[in-house]
């Protein structure tokens, strides 16, 4: 499932991580499962680290990232326009900006 419209935008900052990432990584994709643990935050990973079923939705691309969220977390978000940020601190231990000491967050505002 994709969303009819961009759901998904990012502060400089990510955008900036987000080139650096691809260019030592290649190419990415980001996720969010709205389970425990960091299911509340998305997770940016090598794309061959995951695969997107039909429980994902994709909210739009980021500095052409894919950006999905599981399909239960998008009803409770689907009102709401979401930013990527990146903030100090450890995120989701796959999530290949964590060796940087910074995390990709979300922030919320109602479309």
């Amino acid at each position: 499932m994709t969303t009819d419209n961009k759901s998904v935008d990012a502060t400089q900052s990510a955008k900036d991580l987000i080139k650096e990432l691809k260019e030592e990584h290649g190419e990415l994709v980001f996720h969010q499962s709205g389970g425990c643990c960091d299911g509340s935050s998305p997770m940016c990973l090598k794309k061959d680290m995951i695969i997107i079923g039909p429980a994902d939705v994709k909210l739009g691309e980021i500095e052409g990232v894919e950006f999905y969220m599981h399909r239960q977390q998008y009803e409770y978000w689907k009102h709401t326009k979401l930013t990527v940020d990146v903030v100090e601190g450890n995120g989701g231990m796959f999530s290949v900006e964590g060796p940087r000491g910074v995390r990709f967050h979300i922030r919320s505002e109602p479309k």
